[in-house]
């Protein structure tokens, strides 16, 4: 696989397109880009918090024509992609209608009150204060802003002299997923459509999408893709994960047909061949939504507990690290 150097910050893809990388590319920590021509500009996405967004900003500012932001894309509603929004002062914040809906249901607070409620909410309180609470900046975030224009299924922009095409490809990460394509620098920004050696994590589905989305970013034959996580890399990232989705999706078939309930199953599954991805407790979410997707009915604490789960999960994996029961 070709990967770039997965070095934090600026990346020049060339041309005026440039990738900000931000390792280790776990929970959180979010890629997002610039495109900048003849005096234009376009954002992808910006950070977790308004810190990690100045400092983006500070970086692009040093790059030609990056010292301004006239238009900002939000690839989908996951806050790593959008938290940052408020710093692009002046520009138009464009995302899909769906994803501009799930926006407007997030609340900072319940990020920033993590320090003191974690506790109280057992374990998926843990894992969320050891995953997104304890490592990002939550003070100085009172809102954040929403979109100022939305689209549906397709939009195409004209930055400077490049074509830019918006298509979303959700459902699938989350109820909306929109990538960006550069036909002329043969550059796709896939948003979280693509976590380059780090699990995904598919909070809505259905899978059959999310392996439809991999089919089509292929097909546009990127000589460069920018992930939402991990390193820049090419399209032969985007068939690892569309082989992982399948594979995922064949092994709970089984133990779903052979009436095991999802938890059993998610520890079940032999996840040898991805035991370098980070972030391996997210079988257990995508376990979680191939059991939703085929009629199981979840009770609502389930699904409230997901994070808990991940977070048991996770300290079974470290346990049992040295090799006792399945090798995952």
């Amino acid at each position: 696989m070709a990967n770039w150097p997965f070095t934090q910050g600026v990346h020049d893809i060339g041309n005026g397109v440039y990738g900000y990388v931000q390792p280790d590319g776990t929970w959180g920590w979010s890629n997002a880009g610039l495109i900048a021509s003849q005096g234009e500009t376009l954002l992808v996405d910006t950070l977790m918090s308004r810190s990690l967004t100045r400092d983006m900003l500070d970086d692009f500012a040093r790059v030609p024509g990056g010292d301004h932001i006239d238009r900002l894309v939000n690839t989908h509603a996951n806050p790593d992609h959008f938290v940052g929004n408020g710093l692009v002062e002046g520009a138009e914040i464009i995302a899909t209608r769906e994803t501009a809906s799930e926006m407007a249901d997030f609340n900072p607070q319940q990020f920033a009150s993590l320090p003191d409620n974690w506790e109280k909410m057992g374990d998926a309180g843990a894992f969320l204060y050891e995953t997104m609470g304890r490592k990002f900046d939550w003070t100085d975030l009172d809102s954040v802003a929403m979109p100022t224009r939305t689209f549906e299924h397709r939009l195409t922009l004209n930055v400077g002299d490049k074509q830019v095409d918006l298509v979303d490809l959700g459902p699938a990460h989350t109820a909306s997923d929109t990538i960006l394509w550069l036909p002329e620098d043969r550059v796709v920004f896939t948003g979280d459509l693509l976590f380059n050696e780090g699990h995904p994590i598919m909070w809505e589905g259905p899978v059959e999408n999310w392996i439809a989305a991999c089919d089509h970013i292929i097909a546009l034959d990127p000589q460069v893709v920018v992930p939402g996580h991990g390193p820049i890399t090419d399209k032969s990232a985007v068939a690892s994960l569309k082989v992982y989705f399948e594979y995922v999706r064949e092994e709970t078939r089984k133990r779903y047909e052979a009436g095991m309930g999802w938890k059993e199953a998610a520890r079940d599954i032999n996840m040898r061949e991805y035991r370098g991805w980070t972030d391996p407790e997210r079988i257990v979410a995508n376990v979680f939504s191939l059991y939703r997707q085929w009629g199981v009915e979840m009770p609502p604490e389930d699904a409230r507990d997901l994070f808990g789960e991940m977070g048991r999960y996770s300290r079974e994996l470290a346990a049992h690290a040295d090799g006792c029961g399945h090798d995952h």
